[in-house]
């Protein structure tokens, strides 16, 4: 279980950090990354799970869930504290095995804090 200062709660939290945030992917999963800039919020980067019904049925589900907070946990403290992070898991996450899921989050993040780092003229749109 994530502790509550490392837990994305509302809805609009993950909308916002999904729409507006830079995405960076692997094999496993997507990773959604979102610079805060309201100071009010304590605590250091918070986490949010996306975990379908594609991944596969409830225990699965639930098994991949618990496999990612874990490795999110650990990944809490290599982030500043200002990022809203969400982790989209894919389909062939249901297979993988916690380190292979720590190791794909680790690259997703990294891609993605890269695409936060380049000038805006620099980045590609869709």
């Amino acid at each position: 279980m994530l502790p509550r200062p490392l837990k994305l709660a509302s809805s609009s939290d993950f909308r916002r950090t999904m729409r507006k945030g830079t995405r960076g992917g692997s094999r496993t999963l997507v990773v959604h990354l979102r610079a805060r800039t309201d100071t009010a919020v304590r605590g250091g980067p918070r986490f949010g799970l996306v975990v379908s019904k594609q991944v596969g049925n409830a225990v699965t589900r639930h098994a991949v869930s618990r496999k990612l907070r874990a490795v999110a946990r650990t990944q809490a403290e290599a982030l500043p504290r200002e990022f809203d992070v969400v982790i989209r898991a894919l389909p062939v996450s249901a297979t993988a095995t916690s380190a292979e899921l720590a190791g794909d989050l680790e690259r997703a993040v990294r891609k993605a804090r890269a695409k936060i780092a380049k000038p805006p003229q620099e980045r590609t749109t869709r």
